[in-house]
């Protein structure tokens, strides 16, 4: 199959870049984004992750990205000064902070621009935090009462089951959950997520929504795959990504990227 009317391609990180196995993003997904950024297709990072939490990941990459969309869609940015952004309304902020004041136990984690940080720590928490090995970022500490309704909240993300997301989000007036993890959801306003990073991004370019092309594994990459011109689920992908996707390429390990690429002529 043949497709050289791709003009950018949106990267999910943690186990579609990087390998759950060995932490590093393999030399054949480096070698398939020179290519790709060489033939002038730009490619991006579309990511749960906060703009923060970048750093660690990318000091392993020795490549650049044209462009970064973080928070599930919530942040986009660039080097050129590009800036686009949702942040989650304050009431429903307080909503969330009033379940949280309910159950105690629950550790979150809220994410602004410039700042990451927990309400406080868990086993959970520290075994999730070792899966990611040395693309983990940093984990700080602090006090959501006094942050999270003065400072702009992109992301919420409390370590709970699928259940108690049902019930939370139910509270909320425009909120969602996306999953890439079974222990916690990423909350983010409904009318949000990875296709609306995608589309401010082809605003910019001033492409086509049959010009882009997205990678991803996780539950979080669900929406973006299905959105995308093409949309390729990672062989380590779980099943809700998997039928999204226009096709499914090798685990990240084995050169899925590249594979897929090169199954659509892009490389």
């Amino acid at each position: 199959m043949t497709n050289t009317d791709i003009k950018a391609v949106f990267f999910d990180i943690d186990g579609t870049l990087t390998s759950f196995t060995t932490h590093t993003v393999p030399d054949s997904t480096v070698h398939a984004i020179r290519c790709l950024q060489a033939a002038g297709i730009k490619v991006l990072i579309c990511t749960g992750r906060a703009p923060s939490q970048m750093k660690v990941v990318l000091d392993t990459m020795p490549v650049t990205f044209d462009g970064i969309v973080a928070f599930n869609g919530q942040y986009c940015c660039d080097d050129t000064g590009f800036f686009a952004s949702q942040s989650i309304d304050r009431a429903d902020i307080k909503i969330i902070l009033d379940w949280l004041n309910s159950h105690p136990q629950v550790v979150c984690n809220f994410g602004e621009r410039d700042y990451v940080y927990f309400n406080q720590d868990d086993d959970a928490l520290r075994a999730t935090w070792a899966q990611l090995g040395k693309t983990a970022p940093i984990r700080y500490f602090d006090d959501p009462h006094v942050r999270a309704l003065a400072h702009e909240t992109f992301q919420i993300s409390p370590f709970i089951g699928v259940r108690e997301e049902a019930e939370l989000v139910g509270l909320c007036h425009n909120v969602r959950g996306v999953r890439w993890h079974p222990d916690f959801t990423d909350l983010i306003p409904a009318d949000g997520g990875k296709p609306r990073g995608i589309q401010r991004f082809m605003e910019h370019y001033g492409i086509t929504r049959e010009q882009t092309m997205a990678f991803g594994d996780g539950g979080n990459d669900t929406s973006m795959l299905a959105y995308a011109g093409i949309g390729i689920a990672m062989g380590n992908a779980t099943d809700e990504p998997k039928a999204a996707a226009d096709f499914i390429t090798d685990d990240v390990d084995h050169d899925g990227v590249l594979n897929a690429l090169r199954h659509f002529g892009i490389l």
